[in-house]
């Protein structure tokens, strides 16, 4: 009987573990599975079990931090996100520079590596709304590409409306969700 709880209570912490182990991280760090940088095309996630990744050298269940608490949000690479007007893959003024920042940076370093994270609001069919977050992921990464940044360093993901920053139902909450994340 003794054995039984011993066993019982080895596989209980063992579930435990594991459980930790599969969940997402929130707020700064972006855990990986898959460490794979330069695929041809865009990738489309349907899921929240999406994770991005950080480097070439990423190996799966790495946590990579990325610490944002001192940007400074006056300077455009302190700005990881674009946002787009809606049912648009057009990049506005504000968004040019930041993206041109970026650019600029990526291509002075070309050991880094990217993902861009198209998304949109809840407005529009499933299908409608991963095509148009791969559209605005692809727009950002055209400008990456034509500043010299090499596309194998670029990795672009459509969420669609998946993953909203605001659950409001009005504009103010739509334009929210209605962006690009630059992820390094």
């Amino acid at each position: 009987m003794q054995r039984f709880w011993k066993i019982l209570m080895v596989l209980f912490l063992g579930m435990t573990l594991a459980g930790c182990a599969a969940s997402k991280k929130k707020g700064g760090t972006v855990e990986v599975e898959d460490a794979t940088i330069g695929g041809s095309g865009a990738e489309v996630i349907t899921d929240a079990s999406a994770s991005a990744v950080g480097s070439d050298d990423a190996t799966a269940g790495e946590i990579i931090t990325i610490d944002q608490d001192d940007a400074n949000m006056d300077d455009p690479l302190g700005q990881r996100v674009v946002y787009f007007d809606f049912d648009s893959s057009n990049l506005t003024p504000e968004a040019q520079r930041v993206v041109e920042a970026h650019a600029q940076y990526l291509s002075n370093n070309p050991g880094m590596a990217v993902v861009l994270e198209g998304h949109a609001d809840e407005r529009g069919t499933r299908e409608y709304n991963l095509a148009l977050g791969e559209r605005r992921a692809n727009a950002v990464s055209e400008i990456f590409q034509a500043m010299g940044v090499a596309p194998d360093a670029i990795r672009t993901i459509s969420y669609g409306e998946e993953r909203p920053i605001s659950m409001g139902q009005d504009e103010s909450a739509w334009s929210l969700n209605r962006r690009v994340e630059i992820l390094y």
